[in-house]
């Protein structure tokens, strides 16, 4: 069946190379499909059995229902609840079909094949039902597309005619289906992703440019890339120009030109588009596309990602130049967005051959993507903190449906596919240093290392005839190309690097084997702002110290909306460690522990308590409290700066004590959690702070929880000008304002909760301007709790 299936794979994925070779952005270095290389037993297997675990554990009847019901047929089960009963309905049925397909492609796993083709047969019903093509399970999904047919368009970031992000939804049922048909080899798929995207050309068909770009406001994943995709399959130009109706220009202007214009902007909404603009590109021989995106990829890598290749704060892209908030929030790094980087780094990769996309792939797959698996429970990781002592939410398979979940899924079934790559049948590339067989042609490759056990990694070649080609190992950027030692059945050979890359040729015969050594060293790698922060790193690998499993609330989440946030306490910064010492002997702090690879003491230290830690990989660093990076303090200003933090964090404290719920306006999860409702309304930043306002009769309300506790106040943090106004209703009735304070350059209002509301469940706050006034930015929203009277 690997055979057949190896085969398939082969002849659909030239279909596709087949019009990139014809384009004029030729791939320089081709992947190989995941069919092709098989894991062996390493950190990489281990993730990649405990996902086939975790795909078989789901029910797909659950995952089904929200199709059926949009095809008007009797689902066989209920949603799953989280984010599939609660607007998101059907998206990692999307998903799970790609994360199927590659997992089946990856393994070989027949009942990972059943489980696909049971999905495709179901969804295929529902689309045949539909009888235009139509297959999604966005609620009310009907009328709300209609609607947009007919030129009636409501767009705002996070939401598209009172639907939540139903583009960005559709979008994952695209790709499901293209990758079951390019990557699993189900010939059904096909035929349903090009009906689906003949029913989207139909339904946009006769809106105007200006209505399309008012549309892409909203978030909608890659759709410009999977239309892209349609074109290489059919070979149909139509499907291209969808594709380019479909590119967001107020995102790709600015790269044209670039300008870094992504501050305050929702980082996994603009990824995707950028890897349809590559996708494009590459089709249509467009270099002023291709370095758009290229353009894009050295911001986000070298600007905006910290070590182990995350970016991003609350989901937002914060300032380049100010990484505090990426220290202090406990929502760091996206898992989605990794997921996304990483694949536009493969493509970039493939048409420049440049080694340094390379650098980033693997440091992201290390120390991301594999930390984001509890390698105990299985369960997905959201947001990878990067605050001093905090810890990580896992999903769990009942209750858990997050776009991390979605893309979770997918990761741990792609470790093969960046592996290897080759030119022809000419040259071989090793890039990653992952135990692994390779099955190239004829020949078999396999990659026997303890990596990172030891520092090397070695070949064995299988072939029954002998065959000449070129092996070419990857120099990675943390390894000294002038200590490697390169030998071929046992006898050394000269080491030369040219472009990246170390080469053998030879003519290479059954048995034959290649080993280079990889020398590892230790480094100190601050933040890309270039404060006094650091993580340290023992070659590929981000090193991170365990802190205790204390106060770890919703480790394993629940199906509340917010439960992929880690909500437990907070530790103080000011009692978390900090390096004293100059930067300059900053390695001088670490000894290797003898005996233990990979295993680091890390001294001088303050407070006392912490006078040593252990350093140990972060990507084996799991349900519990950790660091990453360490604040470096001279011994004059220590005093100082730990005064400063415990009276911010006393304050910070105090406030959070008093707060029953609270949303940061502007910022899409944080909204969407609370049901927000609005009309006539505008987001903007200002200095990387998210706000919300309305127009001149226009609104917006939040529906804010009082979790079992008495509500006293509404505290709303906002920036009066001149021409603003700001009326608030609680559950409909008029809030009187009792406080007001300048903070911050901002102004403090707080408005009382009516007496008889106080105790309620579930309070809607509505936010409406004057009928001659806008009202303030809106920046956050407080539930406060009522004071005790003293």
């Amino acid at each position: 069946m690997r055979l057949i299936m190896k085969t398939w794979c082969a002849a659909a994925l030239m279909a596709v190379s087949v019009s990139a070779a014809e384009a004029q952005i030729p791939v320089k270095v081709e992947t190989f499909p995941v069919s092709s290389v098989r894991l062996t037993k390493s950190a990489f297997k281990h993730a990649e059995d405990l996902d086939i675990r975790y795909l078989l554990g789901i029910d797909p009847d659950r995952l089904l229902a929200p199709y059926l019901k949009g095809a008007g047929l009797t689902p066989k089960a209920e949603n799953y609840p989280n984010w599939e009963n609660t607007g998101l309905d059907g998206h990692i049925g999307g998903h799970y079909l790609s994360a199927l397909s590659y997992m089946y492609a990856a393994t070989g796993n027949t009942e990972i094949k059943a489980r696909l083709d049971y999905m495709l047969s179901e969804m295929k019903r529902c689309q045949d039902a539909a009888g235009d093509g139509y297959l999604c399970g966005v609620p009310g999904g009907r009328k709300m597309w209609a609607e947009i047919k007919d030129g009636n368009i409501r767009a705002n970031s996070f939401g598209l005619n009172d639907r939540w992000v139903p583009l960005y939804n559709i979008h994952k049922t695209y790709a499901g289906l293209r990758d079951a048909y390019l990557v699993a080899g189900c010939e059904e798929a096909r035929g349903m992703f090009v009906k689906l995207a003949d029913w989207m050309a139909d339904l946009t068909n006769g809106l105007t440019e200006e209505q399309m770009q008012d549309m892409l406001r909203s978030e909608h994943g890659g759709l410009n890339e999977v239309f892209a995709d349609v074109n290489a399959i059919t070979g149909d130009a139509s499907y291209l120009e969808l594709a380019h109706r479909f590119s967001h220009k107020a995102i790709l202007d600015p790269l044209l030109k670039h300008e870094d214009q992504l501050t305050g902007k929702h980082a996994n909404t603009q990824i995707p588009k950028v890897i349809g603009y590559k996708r494009i590109a590459d089709l249509e021989g467009n270099e002023a596309w291709d370095d758009a995106a290229r353009f894009f990829w050295e911001t986000v890598v070298k600007h905006r990602s910290i070590t182990i290749g995350g970016n991003s704060v609350r989901e937002h892209f914060h300032p380049s130049n100010d990484f505090t908030s990426m220290m202090t929030s406990e929502q760091g790094p996206e898992t989605c967005n990794t997921y996304n980087m990483l694949r536009l780094t493969k493509m970039l990769y493939q048409t420049s051959g440049d080694s340094r996309y390379m650098d980033f792939y693997e440091r992201a797959v290390f120390n991301h993507i594999l930390s984001t698996i509890d390698p105990i429970q299985g369960g997905f990781v959201y947001f990878t903190s990067m605050r001093p002592g905090h810890y990580r939410v896992y999903s769990q398979p009942q209750t858990s449906f997050w776009c991390c979940v979605g893309s979770g899924m997918e990761n741990h079934a792609r470790y093969g596919e960046m592996i290897y790559a080759h030119q022809g049948e000419q040259e071989l590339y090793v890039n990653l240093f992952i135990p692994s067989v390779l099955q190239w042609g004829k020949v078999t490759v396999e990659q026997k290392t303890a990596f990172l056990a030891e520092e090397a990694t070695t070949l064995r070649i299988s072939t029954k005839k002998a065959k000449e080609f070129t092996v070419k190992f990857r120099v990675p950027e943390w390894t000294d190309a002038s200590r490697m030692m390169l030998s071929v059945n046992g006898e050394s050979q000269p080491v030369s690097v040219a472009d990246g890359y170390v080469a053998v040729n030879r003519k290479w015969a059954d048995g034959d084997e290649v080993r280079l050594t990889l020398p590892m060293s230790l480094r100190a790698v601050g933040l890309p702002d270039g404060s006094a922060n650091y993580s340290f790193m023992y070659g590929p690998i981000v090193l991170a110290s365990r802190m205790g499993k204390q106060d770890q609330v919703g480790l394993f989440a629940d199906e509340s909306r917010g439960g992929h946030i880690a909500v437990g306490p907070q530790y103080p910064l000011q009692d978390m460690p900090v390096l004293v010492g100059d930067t300059a002997d900053v390695l001088s702090h670490i000894h290797k522990v003898e005996g233990k690879p990979m295993t680091f003491k890390l001294g001088g230290l303050y407070p006392e308590r912490y006078k040593e830690m252990t350093l140990e990989p972060f990507y084996g660093v799991h349900e519990c409290r950790y660091m990453v990076y360490w604040p470096m303090i001279s011994a004059e200003k220590l005093k100082a700066q730990q005064e400063a933090l415990a009276r911010a964090e006393q304050e910070r404290v105090a406030l959070e004590a008093a707060t029953i719920d609270k949303v940061i306006c502007g910022e899409q999860q944080p909204e969407s959690d609370h049901f927000i409702q609005s009309e006539k309304v505008r987001t903007g930043t200002d200095n990387d702070l998210h706000w919300r306002s309305a127009d001149k009769g226009g609104w917006f309300s939040y529906q804010l929880k009082t979790n079992g506790r008495k509500a006293g106040t509404v505290r709303v943090a906002c920036v009066m000008t001149q021409d603003a106004d700001l009326a608030v209703s609680i559950e409909g009735k008029d809030a009187v304002q009792v406080s007001k304070k300048d903070e911050g350059g901002k102004q403090i209002l707080e408005f009382a909760v009516p007496e008889d509301l106080q105790a309620k469940d579930v309070l809607t706050v509505n936010f409406a301007s004057g009928e001659k006034n806008v009202t303030p930015r809106v920046y956050e929203v407080r539930l406060m709790v009522v004071e005790e009277k003293k």
